[in-house]
Formats: structure tokens, C-alpha cells, sequence
């Protein structure tokens, strides 16, 4: 077993849902993955086994013991990548949108890992481990766009440092809901996990991390505002978040933006766009840039009439 929690439920946590209490008490964020737990018996109150619905008591004490996870095999698959730029240390990649980066619950197969094991047979950074060789950074599902892959610890390490540095160059074009009031502004507010849904982040003084994103307005349309921005940091979610924060969510985010999400988008309208950095060996800046994909460019033509 790697761990095991004790907690004693106070007068002001009781009545909560123990699914939504472990999540928001523990490293475990999903609910799903509490329930999942519940169900093995894995979780007792005063030493008996409960169900998800059970709502905890003052003085209740919540055993919950999370088992050694199993180890988990990626398999490489022949999928096309858009290989932008590649040599014996790195390669940037042009992820679709809909593609997931790396295997995750629900996501063993038919991610941009999967295809890399096959496409560089094996010659990749170690550093993340298994489940995300090669990744120095990640690009949500349904954002499309520029991603760097490292090939070797060496090159990894220093493409992370870059990061951490905010040397590394990271631009985006989205287009977002309403007009903005400047052309050009910044967003400095930090992110932290959403306190009552885990899967959410938010803007947050609780424990939460600096993000800063930039922005300037390409072009404006009625309803909305055609925009490219700059990450400064790089959080979760974060340029979905922080669009969100300032009351121009991100269009077709079904997350972060209205209820009457614009279902044809299949997902936010956002792109990774740009990506420039110094190369591991030779300290060479090296910038690529890549071309706003179909469905993105289809938005545009929609929202100019």
C-alpha cells in the first residue's frame, strides 16, 4: 500500500457527501477515482465499509487506504504526427485538436505519446516517466497547436529551465466572447484547484501559484474579439481561466464559458500558434510558428457577417 488517510469529521464538515470530502481532503482530486475506492472497500467509518452517498457525521473517523497503482504499459501506435521541426535532441509537433497528449484514465491509447513511442522508437526523455516520456509541456485535448518533445534527459532539462526562466516563447490566438476595453493588456492573477469542483482551477489566493497572461487584440467582430496571447507562466488551464476571470471566456469552451456552449467548435477555440526557443547544444533561438487549423479559421469566416 503507499498510503493510508485517518480523518475526523468536525461539526462544520458534517453533512458533505464522504465521495466529495475525501476529494477535496486528499492528493485524489477525482470524484470518480473516490467512488472507484469506495466501492473496493478501500474507505471505513468507524470501521465499516460505506457507500458514496453516505454523508459524514461530527466525529465520524474516515480510514481510506489508497493502493499501490499498478503499472501501467505504453504501447506505441502508428499515427500520423505534423512533425514541424525535428533533430537528435527534440522535435515540435502540431497537435490536432481533439488529440490527448498523454495516457490518462479513460485515455490509454490513441494519444500524441502513443504515436511518439512509434514515431521516435523509444529515444525519448525519461524524465516524467512512462506515462509522459518526452513531455516538457502539455496543451489541453481540445486545443490545438505547438508542442516541444524532448528526446533526452539533457534536452529536457534545459528546454524546463527555459520555461521556469519565462525565456521560452509560448503564443496563442483564441477568440473569445464579447470586446475587449484595450488593445493590449495583461492578466496577473494567480490559479489554484476550483474548491468545490477539483477538476475546475480557478482564480485563487488559496493555495494557488502566480500566472501572468498577455494579450492584444487582432481583430474585433460583433460578438466577439479575436485575440493573441502570450503566456508568461504556464498553468493549467490557464489561459482559459484568466479569459474566464475577466468576463471574455474563451468561445466554445464547455468548462470555463456560458451554458449555451457553441457545440460546433467541439471544444475551445484555442491555438498554440507560435512556440520559440534557445536549442539545448548549440544556443541557436528557434522559432516556429503554425498556421491557424480548419476549424479556427471556419470560426473566423462565421463571426465575420
Amino acid at each position: 500500500m503507499v498510503c493510508a488517510h485517518i480523518f475526523t469529521v468536525t461539526a462544520e464538515q458534517a453533512g458533505e457527501r464522504i465521495d466529495k470530502f475525501i476529494s477535496a481532503n486528499c492528493e485524489i482530486n477525482s470524484r470518480s477515482a473516490v467512488q472507484k475506492l469506495l466501492e473496493d472497500g478501500q474507505v471505513s467509518v468507524c470501521g465499516k465499509a460505506v457507500g458514496k452517498n453516505y454523508k459524514i457525521k461530527n466525529g465520524d473517523k474516515i480510514s481510506l487506504v489508497i493502493p499501490e497503482p499498478k503499472e501501467l504499459e505504453v504501447v506505441a501506435e502508428n499515427i500520423p504526427l505534423d512533425v514541424r521541426y525535428e533533430d537528435d535532441d527534440l522535435l515540435v509537433v502540431n497537435k490536432p485538436k481533439g488529440m490527448v497528449v498523454h495516457p490518462a484514465a479513460g485515455n490509454y491509447d490513441g494519444t500524441l505519446v502513443n504515436a511518439l513511442l512509434h514515431h521516435c522508437k523509444g529515444s525519448l526523455s525519461g524524465i516524467n516517466g512512462v506515462i509522459r516520456p518526452g513531455i516538457v509541456h502539455r496543451i489541453d485535448k481540445d486545443t490545438s497547436g505547438l508542442l516541444i518533445v524532448a528526446k533526452n534527459d539533457y534536452a529536457h532539462i534545459s528546454l524546463a529551465e527555459q520555461i521556469k526562466a519565462h525565456s521560452f516563447t509560448r503564443e496563442y490566438q483564441s477568440v473569445v466572447y464579447g470586446r475587449m476595453k484595450s488593445e493590449n493588456g495583461t492578466v496577473d492573477a494567480p490559479i489554484g484547484r476550483h474548491p468545490v469542483d477539483r477538476k475546475k482551477m480557478t482564480v485563487t489566493t488559496k493555495n494557488s501559484k502566480h500566472a501572468v497572461t498577455h494579450y492584444e487584440v487582432i481583430n474585433e467582430f460583433k460578438d466577439f474579439t479575436h485575440l493573441r496571447l502570450k503566456l508568461e507562466t504556464g498553468r493549467t488551464h490557464q489561459i482559459r481561466v484568466h479569459m474566464s476571470y475577466i468576463g471574455h471566456p474563451v468561445a466554445g469552451d464547455p468548462v470555463y464559458g456560458p451554458k449555451n456552449v457553441i457545440s460546433y467548435l467541439e471544444g475551445q477555440c484555442l491555438h498554440a500558434g507560435k512556440i520559440g526557443f534557445k536549442h539545448p547544444r548549440s544556443g541557436k533561438y528557434i522559432e516556429i510558428v503554425s498556421e491557424l487549423p480548419d476549424y479556427f479559421a471556419d470560426f473566423l469566416r462565421r463571426i465575420d457577417k
